[in-house]
């Protein structure tokens, strides 16, 4: 009865756990919101938020986070830094775009965007797992428990 009310038949991999969590957020933002930043760039530059007065070095910013670090922590490249500049882009849209609104009727957002944060803070506190090009790269060994 013990196995199966806590799953116990089923093997533990924390590897595995992190591939998919890798690929379910990682493939959802870009499919989202990467594709459209990086199909259309020139598009959206001319109606981007410029909240920071940085002029397009927000645009350049959240492109690099939405639709090429998504893809480096899907392949598992580079994930620790790939995943701190996604945070840092999805925080500061929560901050400066949204008004960090959780709740109510305007904050259409405000629950996907903690999901999003939530999965890249943990990806970059666990880094990427052994299913990964960095675990590959560097010959790391890590055991799937």
């Amino acid at each position: 009865m013990k196995k199966f009310i806590t799953l116990g038949f089923l093997p533990s991999c924390t590897d595995s756990g992190l591939l998919a969590l890798r690929l379910a957020v990682c493939l959802s933002l870009f499919l989202k919101h990467g594709t459209e930043k990086l199909l259309g760039f020139s598009q959206m530059s001319a109606h981007f938020p410029n909240l920071l007065h940085l002029g397009i070095f927000g645009l350049v910013f959240a492109t690099l986070g939405d639709g090429v670090c998504t893809l480096f922590i899907v392949l598992g490249l580079a994930t620790r830094w790939a995943s701190l500049i996604c945070f840092v882009n999805i925080f500061a849209a929560w901050a400066l775009v949204h008004h960090f609104l959780f709740f109510g009727r305007d904050a259409d957002h405000g629950e996907l965007i903690v999901l999003y944060l939530a999965a890249f803070l943990a990806i970059f506190i666990a880094g990427p797992g052994r299913y990964s090009l960095d675990a590959l790269l560097l010959g790391e060994k890590r055991t799937g428990a």
